[in-house]
């Protein structure tokens, strides 16, 4: 008998079945409460209208937000109880909108694409309901896939606190890190394995990793990856996953290739949109406009970095010569500070960002590299050193402040004259 999520339109009767080429039957089309959604507008171009910057952006009005949450505590889930005990020694009582309409979803085996702005618990929303299915079963392994090192190794860091005591394993496989000890961890038997796709697919043309047993998968920050051209590496994974899976899909924005991800991979899933804005309500954001002098620049943004209130500050520049010469003058004038980009290895950068994280230094500068991922608690400000290249980068930079409901303020600095 097939099954049928009450108030969600996943797979019901009439669910057609993965044909040979592993593309779901009908027209692949996906749902939500009963409805079909077509591409969401996207601002393209590679620059961006200022204009746009300050609250003004709203999503389009093509998708609508799911209704009001369902209300769920973690504790009416049916999960197993350990999981909730970790869940509680977290400090975790109520989940956020994604982890309430995707959890219970995910726990009934549905796919699932989730729909949702950076920094609202979608990590949970895909392991809680991966982990009770490998309490049930020790057998089953997932893969997640993340565009960024960072991403990956935050994820890691909550499967381990998720995961406290049950004998659950996982590998971290990203760039950057001793591939040889990645290559001996996937010997012994694991349950997840999260990494780049870059280095997935190293280690499959390795043939050290294959995914014959890898029944359950995670893409998230979906629209990231495609962007920053995974999109064939992508499609070569998926394919080599068994045709039976169970697929979860986390993204920001859907655009058509991610869209046509979606047709291909998975089988008549179960939408979830809970974006209402494309960044936070709790962001408050201004323009801070200065002279076209490189020296005036530097000097504002000390005097903004001296003002009350700037305690947690992250800093955005566009190259890493540039990020580079931020964070020497910053530390030249006294403010205790680090920085992150492509050429620091992937150890220093962890370092940079714990000791971010943990108060040691009140400033991080960084490329995009950072943009995307990272959950950092209490950033009080974002700025914008250099303006971003697109708008959708914009979005990822200041989604790094006003994190978890707790408020945020992200300043772009725009050259007059």
């Amino acid at each position: 008998m097939q099954k049928r999520y009450s108030g969600f339109s996943g797979r019901g009767p009439g669910a057609k079945p993965y044909n040979n080429s592993g593309r779901p039957g009908a027209q692949g089309r996906f749902r939500s409460q009963g409805r079909q959604f077509s591409q969401p507008r996207r601002i393209p171009g590679t620059t961006i209208n200022v204009a746009q910057l300050v609250n003004k952006v709203q999503d389009s009005g093509q998708y609508k937000p799911t209704e009001d949450v369902i209300g769920h505590s973690f504790a009416d889930f049916k999960m197993d109880s350990r999981l909730k005990v970790n869940i509680i020694n977290k400090g975790y009582t109520k989940p956020t909108p994604i982890q309430d309409r995707a959890i219970p979803v995910g726990l009934e085996g549905f796919d699932v694409i989730g729909v949702a702005n950076t920094g609202t618990g979608k990590t949970a929303a895909f392991l809680l309901p991966l982990l009770n299915k490998m309490l049930a079963d020790r057998r089953q392994r997932a893969l997640i896939l993340a565009p960024t090192r960072e991403l990956a190794l935050q994820i890691q860091e909550e499967l381990r606190d998720y995961a406290k005591r049950m004998d659950i394993f996982s590998v971290l496989c990203i760039g950057g890190s001793d591939m040889g000890k990645q290559i001996r961890a996937l010997k012994t038997p694991v349950n997840f394995v999260i990494g780049t796709p870059g280095r997935i697919m190293d280690l499959m043309k390795r043939r050290v990793l294959k995914l014959e047993s890898f029944h359950n998968i995670v893409l998230d920050e979906a629209d990231r990856m495609v962007d920053m051209g995974f999109i064939k590496d992508i499609r070569f994974i998926l394919s080599q996953l068994p045709r039976e899976r169970h697929s979860f899909f986390f993204t920001a924005t859907l655009d058509q290739k991610v869209e046509e991800l979606i047709t291909q991979f998975m089988n008549d899933p179960v939408k979830i949109w809970v974006k209402k804005h494309d960044t936070a309500a709790n962001i408050e954001q201004d323009i801070v406009y200065v002279p076209n002098d490189k020296n005036a620049k530097l000097n504002i943004l000390i005097e903004q970095l001296e003002k009350p209130g700037f305690d947690r500050v992250l800093v955005f520049g566009r190259t890493k010569h540039g990020v580079d010469k931020i964070s020497k003058s910053l530390s030249m004038n006294g403010i205790r500070v680090d920085c992150i980009h492509g050429n620091k290895t992937q150890n220093y950068r962890q370092k940079a960002l714990n000791r971010f994280k943990k108060g040691e230094v009140k400033v991080l500068v960084a490329t995009d590299v950072a943009a995307r991922g990272l959950d950092i608690n209490a950033v009080s400000h974002v700025i914008n050193f250099d303006l971003p290249s697109c708008y959708d980068d914009y979005v990822h930079r200041i989604g790094r402040t006003g994190r978890a409901d707790m408020k945020g303020k992200a300043l772009t600095f725009v050259t007059k004259g």
